[in-house]
């Protein structure tokens, strides 16, 4: 699925680097002491990443114009995106824990959980996307962050308060709003859809919650590069399993919409995010992942003439509202 690094938090989440210790954990706070050029700096970062995340669901369902199969779609992005992130796994990083050895017990525990999260997570990305709208597909990835609390309450022992309650019931609402307002204008599938683009955040979210520790010890960019090669080999590895290699006759636009889909929607957020949270700390980089649904559902109807209407647009507030209120909650 290749989301942006995710904002730290203490148990749940991937964890910052050393340079980061030093920013406050409120916003506020944090924008009032950083430099202004390095807060513009962050900012654009955060926000280019977010935005340029917000593009893939579009550029999917733009190839699936052509006719391609998730399958065949869905290895071409990573064979595009395979040398970045080999790359990135190759370069001699200076985070926490970026230079220090990595064990095998660690190397297997990245692979598992890049094949959660990225390649079994990517598949039900894909395969939901054929039947919900872009903005839709985007608002259900969005969620992961509550799920990710709802794990960590199981199986961390994270307690939730009235605060998180409030915000899971505003999120769900926003998004049973949203679900509601395309049933029967939608694809007939539609609640197969988005239950299989749900999946993706729920599988996204236990590579979150069982990546907290291997993150610490590997440092955040690294296992991202290890965790992201192992999903990109098991995407190939599953076309060349499942597809005959005639199914690479493609028209040259799906060609260049995956190499899109690879660097702009995948390489570059990584890379963006990851520079952001060094710079401005998790706080403001969590919040502007607020803009992803918005900046999707925009792209959806610019480029795809999805439908933007006022049900639309109150669901995607209440989910965009209560996420938010579970990401203050992970990084104060």
């Amino acid at each position: 699925m290749a989301f942006p690094l995710p904002s730290p938090d203490s148990n749940a989440l991937p964890q910052t680097s050393a340079s980061q210790a030093s920013l406050p954990s409120d916003g506020a706070a944090a924008a009032s002491i950083l430099p202004p050029v390095q807060l513009l700096a962050g900012l654009g970062l955060a926000v280019a990443g977010v935005v340029a995340f917000s593009l893939k669901p579009v550029i999917i369902k733009l190839a699936y114009r052509y006719n391609v199969d998730p399958v065949t779609l869905i290895m071409l992005r990573m064979v595009f995106a395979l040398p970045f992130f080999l790359a990135m796994a190759l370069w001699p990083g200076a985070g926490k824990g970026e230079r220090a050895p990595v064990s095998p017990r660690d190397l297997a525990l990245t692979i598992v959980l890049g094949v959660t999260g990225y390649y079994a997570a990517s598949v039900c990305d894909f395969l939901g996307l054929r039947y919900v709208s872009a903005g839709m597909g985007r608002l259900l990835l969005f969620l992961y962050p509550t799920i990710v609390v709802l794990l960590s309450a199981m199986f961390l022992g994270k307690r939730i308060g009235l605060r998180e309650v409030v915000a899971l019931v505003v999120s769900y609402a926003g998004v049973a709003l949203v679900v509601w307002s395309e049933v029967g204008i939608g694809h007939p599938n539609l609640m197969a859809g988005a239950g299989l683009v749900f999946m993706g955040a729920f599988l996204y979210s236990v590579y979150l919650v069982g990546s907290s520790r291997v993150v610490q010890r590997m440092g955040a960019m690294r296992f991202t590069a290890y965790a992201m090669t192992a999903a990109c080999l098991c995407c190939i590895l599953q076309f060349v399993v499942l597809r005959p290699l005639s199914a690479l006759e493609l028209p040259l636009p799906v060609y260049g919409l995956s190499a899109v889909m690879a660097v702009v929607c995948t390489v570059l957020p990584v890379l963006m995010t990851a520079e952001a949270l060094r710079r401005i700390g998790p706080n403001l980089v969590a919040l502007s992942g607020a803009l992803g649904p918005v900046a999707a559902a925009v792209f959806g109807y610019l480029m795809l003439a999805e439908p933007m209407g006022v049900l639309q647009l109150a669901g995607a507030t209440l989910t965009v509202a209560g996420v938010t209120i579970i990401t203050l909650w992970k990084t104060g």
